[in-house]
Parts: structure tokens; C-alpha cells; sequence
């Protein structure tokens, strides 16, 4: 498998790596079918993760910490989706969407928060795992916080998603994964219309509750 982390291209200078490219397409994949609310986003999910994980280790901590965290939160993404959908809250496949709670928004931020200065804080008492704490503690807490609410069907997610990958593009552009951050353009413009399509479901969900209460 070393095949994987060897040169695949080279666009415009940049070094394009067969786990970064295999890797990110999946995550494309995985994106799109989150947006149409199929189950089947954490299967593919968890494949990205763990391809990504073989690119950015030893290299990015943080952005390989958040591949782990895409890989366990997958597993429960997986669960929770199922258990919903078992519970007639989802339809075909798909999940009921909902804007998180003022409580629970507040939850969101604060352990973002107090997790990003805890993990770099240990990332700078550990030096060897990350070259740059800071920003590599807030994509890894950062992905926990976005798939913990798309885990929950919360619209939230993808507000979540886009505060993390202004950090992670030129992040990974300055670490030589340029295919990490081309494809996050794109990731860009999935993000936005998947915000607008569960933004208008969570909408009519309530409007339809209202009018059965």
C-alpha cells in the first residue's frame, strides 16, 4: 500500500499524492450524500478517514487527528441515523433535520472553544505532534464539533464545517496537500447548498409539527 502515499501528478507545481486524491474524492462523496441525508454518508465517511489518516500522518497531527475522529464519529453517525430512522423519524434512508437548540448551540461553542486551548496547549507541550498547534487543534475539535452535529441532524453542521475549513484550506495548500485544498473549493459550494437544503427542510418539519400540534 505504499503505492498510496507516493506522487500521483503534478498540477501547477504542486505534488498531487494518490491517499490525498483517493482520499478527498470519497470525502466528496461522502459530503453529497450527507446533503441528501442517506445513511450511507458514514460508510463512505469512515473509508475517507482512514485513507486520509494513512496521508497526513506523521506529517499534519491536527489533520490527521481529524481523520481519527472522522473515523469513530462515522461509527456513531452511523448508529444515530439508524437508530432514528428506526424510530420513523426518517424516511427511505434519510434523516429529519433541525436547528439545534439555543442550549445546545451554546454546548457546541463552548467545548470548541475549551477544546481547541486544550489540545494546543498539549500539542505545544508535545512539540513532535504538530508544527503547528494552534490551527491543528482547531480542525481536530472543530471536526468533532461538525460531526457531532451532523450526527444529530443538526443544520448547525454545516455552519461548523465551513468555520473549520477556513482554517484547514490554507493549511493544507502551505503543507503540500494541494489536492486537500483544491477539492476544498469545491467542498465549499457543497457546504453552501447543503446549508440551504437543510435550512428549507428543518423549516417546513417545523411548519408541518405546528400545524399537527
Amino acid at each position: 500500500m505504499n503505492w498510496l502515499n507516493s506522487e500521483a501528478f503534478t498540477v501547477l507545481d504542486q505534488h498531487i499524492m494518490w491517499a490525498d486524491m483517493i482520499g478527498n474524492i470519497f470525502g466528496l462523496v461522502a459530503l453529497a450524500l450527507g446533503w441528501r441525508r442517506n445513511v450511507w454518508t458514514w460508510p463512505v465517511q469512515f473509508l475517507a478517514g482512514l485513507i486520509l489518516f494513512g496521508a497526513f500522518y506523521g506529517h499534519l497531527a491536527g489533520s490527521a487527528g481529524k481523520q481519527a475522529v472522522v473515523v469513530v464519529v462515522a461509527l456513531y453517525g452511523w448508529w444515530q441515523w439508524q437508530w432514528q430512522r428506526g424510530k420513523g423519524q426518517g424516511k427511505g434512508g434519510d434523516l429529519t433535520v433541525r436547528f439545534a437548540t439555543w442550549r445546545e448551540r451554546a454546548g457546541m461553542i463552548a467545548a470548541a472553544a475549551v477544546g481547541t486551548v486544550a489540545v494546543a496547549l498539549l500539542f505545544e507541550a508535545f512539540p513532535k505532534l504538530s508544527w503547528d498547534p494552534w490551527p491543528d487543534a482547531y480542525i481536530f475539535v472543530g471536526t468533532i464539533v461538525a460531526m457531532y452535529a451532523q450526527a444529530r441532524g443538526m443544520v448547525e453542521f454545516w455552519f461548523a464545517w465551513l468555520l473549520v475549513d477556513l482554517v484547514g484550506v490554507p493549511l493544507n495548500f502551505a503543507n503540500g496537500y494541494a489536492f486537500s485544498g483544491f477539492v476544498y473549493v469545491i467542498y465549499g459550494a457543497l457546504v453552501l447548498w447543503g446549508l440551504r437544503d437543510w435550512w428549507l427542510r428543518s423549516r417546513a418539519t417545523a411548519v408541518l409539527e405546528g400545524a399537527h400540534a
